[in-house]
């Protein structure tokens, strides 16, 4: 086996007991610190595969921002999970049509693989073909969201941190709250 194949085994191995510990948690502190492991055992795994542009987003956002969210959320709600006193059939309705909707949504889309689909025939081809003439970097996604759609992909990352200032100011606002009623 080459050095490659071990790494990714590795990976895929640390990632599936993360997943089987993670299951098996009752602590919210354990279970948030875990997610920011996979989160980055993850994005170790995208580098592996030569998705760079990926990984840097699965380490910013999964291991990064969200593990700060989930602490802080912890940090104001506690560390143990309590049994809710409400009635869960709201909450399984409200999932049962969301999940009918997206399945609808999809009913519509051409079929996986499919070489004919409008994704294969219009700019696809050029990208493949021309990316590493053009951009001069081989990964083809990566010089798709650096390069072709480079504003597209600065705007995503405006709204994921306009997304996350909003919650830290919500997170914040709340734990103030809380202090000042003690």
């Amino acid at each position: 086996m080459d050095i490659e194949t071990i790494i990714n085994f590795s990976l895929l191995t640390l990632l599936a007991l993360t997943v089987i510990v993670l299951i098996r948690m009752k602590s919210l502190l354990a279970i948030a610190l875990s997610s920011g492991v996979y989160s980055f055992l993850s994005a170790g795994l995208f580098v592996a595969m030569d998705a760079v542009d990926v990984a840097f987003t699965e380490a910013a956002v999964g291991a990064g921002i969200t593990t700060i969210l989930l602490l802080g959320t912890i940090a104001i709600t506690g560390r143990e999970q309590t049994v809710s006193k409400h009635k869960r059939f709201l909450p399984i309705a409200v999932i049962t049509i969301t999940g009918a909707a997206l399945i609808y949504g999809t009913l519509d889309m051409p079929l996986y693989g499919d070489a004919n689909a409008p994704i294969h025939t219009h700019v696809a081809p050029h990208y493949l073909t021309q990316s590493s003439e053009e951009i001069g970097i081989p990964n083809v996604v990566t010089s798709v969201l650096a390069s072709y759609r480079g504003y597209d992909t600065l705007g995503e990352v405006a709204v994921i941190f306009t997304a996350a200032v909003g919650v830290l100011l919500l997170l914040g606002k709340t734990a103030k709250r809380g202090v000042r009623k003690q």
